[in-house]
């Protein structure tokens, strides 16, 4: 052989030698990415764990305080708020225990819970709530992220510790479409022209001019004739809270709201209510809270974490964490487990596993909604074995350009990242499988879904400004979905 050959034959050995190192150190990196996204995904689920460990259960003395012996009359025509006032007061003066609401139907205006108080309803028991906004005292509460002096929630709790709402008997704020219900201004809910609405000026544009001005809350004065709709259960700024088993109806506003409370769980409890803003569970601006089987059939969302609206959530500046959402049923709703609008402080660490949802009726399963007013970061939102039977809209909806009322850009860019779903399976996602829009200067940022099945779906993504995107064994219409950036 000639030195030439020679030269050439060692040349083409070191080129395959090179090839195949090149071939190895390929797949071995894209054998760590994938172990390493792997991880990355299963990692929250150890994280659960001691989110869980960090929720405490209220603990309660074993004396009981019949309602009826402090003068309540069943039968729904006596107010009995006197009743509630004097067996709640006088429980938490001894050091707390149960306030037993016994079989009847009990009127009431607003109840207030002290510490260490659980209010029960033993089963057949009902606590309607009256509709006459004149029994409902200024409180500081909050409306659509906005802090303010208004109605007093239904049910409210004020810096308390050690409370709860257990039972088997129901909750009726008995809100329709002559009661509290048109105050939202929309002729579905009973509202028509010249009936004062909360669009009007003076009302929710001017707690928005407040918000924006950062006028002291205790200087913003609502409540009779500002037609702002209570809450239903409101803890605000409470611990250790347990609402549990209790059946909640015909909700004026949100349904269950705690605010900047820590350490929450809402256990078995059935939301069944289809008026305007009738979100079931929104925490906001609160931290270890677990949501848990639970069923909602709701006006509005199922599940909406918040933390604040615009200027309003800016000022407070303290973010929803550590959201556990586990073995709960949704029904009808705008979305399944939604994160915002308002979300100006941020949420952060979200988990949800072992739910259903399923109805005509319900939008979206997962949601994020959010706009250039609110800003603020979302992240890592976790998501695994979840059933979907029909959604309208997509199994996974992010929209950072939401809006409503009126024009909702501004200067405060939000961020969204880091979104898994895994082991999911959904018959009809309606027109999308994914449909997510982020901006130019501020894509979505790391969506992630792995064994996710969708047997129907007129589309399987719409993807806008959205940066490392995973598809991992997922199908859509029977196959196998990727995407490149």
């Amino acid at each position: 052989m000639t030195n030439h050959s020679m030269t050439l034959a060692k040349i083409n050995s070191i080129s395959k030698l090179t090839l195949c190192l090149v071939f190895a150190c390929s797949l071995q990196f894209s054998c760590k990415e994938q172990v390493t996204k792997t991880a990355e995904i299963s990692a929250p689920w150890d994280e659960i764990i001691e989110v869980k460990k960090q929720i405490v259960l209220p603990d309660f003395r074993e004396q009981e305080y019949n309602l009826t012996d402090f003068g309540a009359v069943s039968g729904g025509v006596v107010n009995n708020t006197p009743a509630f006032e004097a067996a709640i007061a006088k429980c938490s003066a001894d050091g707390g225990g149960k306030v037993i609401v016994p079989e009847g139907i009990y009127l009431s205006g607003p109840i207030h819970l002290l510490d260490n108080v659980n209010l029960h309803l033993n089963k057949g028991a009902e606590i309607r709530f009256s509709t006459d906004s004149e029994d409902y005292p200024l409180v500081h509460t909050s409306y659509e992220g906005n802090e303010l002096m208004n109605f007093s929630p239904l049910v409210y709790a004020y810096r308390k510790t050690n409370i709860a709402i257990t039972g088997e008997g129901v909750l009726n704020g008995q809100a329709n479409h002559e009661d509290w219900w048109p105050w939202c201004g929309k002729e579905t809910y009973g509202w028509s022209d010249g009936m004062a609405k909360q669009q009007d000026s003076l009302n929710l544009p001017r707690l928005a001019h407040y918000s924006e001005n950062k006028t002291p809350v205790e200087e913003r004065i609502f409540g009779q004739g500002y037609n702002l709709r209570p809450s239903f259960i409101e803890p605000f700024e409470c611990k250790n809270v347990l609402i549990q088993g209790v059946k909640i109806i015909n909700a004026p506003f949100w349904v269950i709201h705690p605010i900047k409370s820590e350490s929450v769980t809402v256990d078995g409890v059935n939301i069944d209510t289809h008026g305007p803003n009738n979100d079931g569970c929104d925490p906001e601006y609160s931290k270890n809270v677990i949501i848990k089987n639970c069923v909602f059939n709701t006006g509005d969302d199922c599940i909406a974490i918040k933390s604040g609206r615009d200027e309003d959530g800016r000022r407070v500046a303290m973010k929803s964490e550590n959201i556990i959402v586990e073995d709960c049923q949704m029904k009808d709703g705008h979305g399944g487990v939604v994160i915002g609008s308002e979300v100006s402080s941020g949420v952060s660490n979200v988990y949800v596993q072992n739910c259903t949802m399923d109805s005509p009726n319900l939008d979206r399963a997962i949601r994020i909604k959010t706009n250039s007013r609110r800003g603020g970061v979302i992240e890592n939102v976790y998501v695994r074995n979840i059933t979907v039977g029909k959604v309208k809209e997509a199994l996974l909806r992010i929209n950072m350009f939401y809006a409503t009322y009126k024009n909702q850009t501004g200067d405060y860019i939000p961020t969204v990242q880091n979104i898994y779903l895994e082991d999911i399976t959904v018959e009809n996602s309606g027109k999308y499988g994914v449909l997510a829009k982020g901006y130019e200067e501020s894509p979505i940022k790391n969506i992630t879904l792995k064994n996710v099945t969708i047997e129907k779906a007129d589309k399987a993504f719409s993807l806008e400004n959205v940066i490392d995107v995973n598809f991992i064994d997922t199908y859509i219409n029977g196959n196998s979905i990727s995407y490149d950036d």
